[in-house]
């Protein structure tokens, strides 16, 4: 991955660029649909096929350009890139088994807290400092997260949003990892995670005495989510990351949480309920609020003071 430098404040946003960026995240919400679709297979089964479906798009495209195989990089590239690896397996399968365990709105909006998960641990491991326009931003997230989950603790729903939660710090890791070495290429990643993913989820779903054949339907619901959404999207998503500026890929990111939960309504009929539209609207303003706020001229916003960690700071 190319190191890529700032753009002027002045520079426009490319049009067809950001039309891709948002179109990538509308593209991985349609995967919350074909999951919750698939009423036989439990997590497990489910990611099995959609990881295969990954790995058979990923690896016969890479051929076709002429790119050759993209697994095996995956676990001879370093311990940075194996964690990369185990980081989007860690929020691949938190995300599915949050969609099987609690509503889809649930699921989006706790993973969409990842921007802000990532930023505290760029501080942590990176060095990178906090600024208060991130700490209030991660304190309205927090408020909007209590609002989510409190609100179901009494529906059965708890591990899917742990599950969720757990799916944000997944990507947050994976963010970090990139982030610390920006010229190295990471598109191995996602064949690499995919084959973690078969691995484990064929070894629990054996010990649970389980087939690893689930209805043909359910099965080709899992095909469509990695060899199709998951690829599609991504590919969307990278094509635009050379021309958008990180603060508006965030923004236009967004787009996945916000057409979950829309999606799963109109096909499903899953109707979310108001704390978590509530909560879920909080942590959207957090997250875009800041991405906004820090795309301000230098100018044009009061100055901002660097916290240092220390006891009892956010870090």
């Amino acid at each position: 991955m190319a190191t890529t430098t700032p753009a002027p404040l002045s520079t426009r946003v490319p049009l067809a660029a950001s039309l891709m960026a948002f179109a990538a995240g509308i593209t991985w919400s349609f995967g919350a649909v074909t999951a919750k679709s698939s009423t036989h297979a439990d997590a497990y089964q489910y990611l099995i096929w959609r990881s295969i479906g990954v790995i058979v798009v990923i690896e016969l495209t890479s051929r076709i350009l002429g790119n050759g195989w993209m697994l095996p990089r995956a676990y001879t590239s370093g311990r940075l890139m194996l964690l990369g690896c185990a980081s989007l397996f860690v929020a691949s399968i938190g995300f599915v088994y949050a969609l099987k365990n609690t509503t889809a709105a649930n699921a989006a909006f706790l993973a969409s807290i990842t921007p802000l998960v990532a930023v505290v641990l760029a501080r942590i491991f990176l060095g990178e400092r906090l600024t208060r326009i991130t700490v209030g931003a991660i304190g309205v997230a927090l408020v909007g997260l209590s609002v989510m989950v409190v609100s179901d603790v009494d529906a059965g729903n708890m591990t899917g949003n742990l599950a969720a939660i757990a799916s944000s710090v997944g990507f947050a890791i994976y963010t970090v990892c990139v982030r610390s070495d920006q010229n190295r290429d990471w598109s191995p990643a996602l064949p690499g995670y995919a084959a973690m993913m078969i691995l484990v989820c064929g070894i629990v779903t054996f010990a649970s005495g389980k087939t690893l054949m689930p209805p043909a339907r359910d099965t080709a619901y899992a095909l469509l989510h990695g060899g199709v959404f998951i690829v599609a999207g991504t590919m969307l998503f990278n094509l635009a990351a050379r021309s958008v500026p990180a603060v508006a890929m965030t923004i236009f990111a967004q787009s996945e949480t916000v057409a979950v939960p829309i999606w799963v309504f109109i096909v499903l009929h899953e109707r979310p309920k108001a704390s978590t539209v509530l909560g879920g609207t909080i942590i959207l303003t957090a997250v875009i609020g800041k991405a906004i706020l820090d795309a301000r001229p230098a100018s044009n916003r009061p100055p901002e003071h660097p916290i240092e960690p220390g006891p009892g700071s956010i870090a």
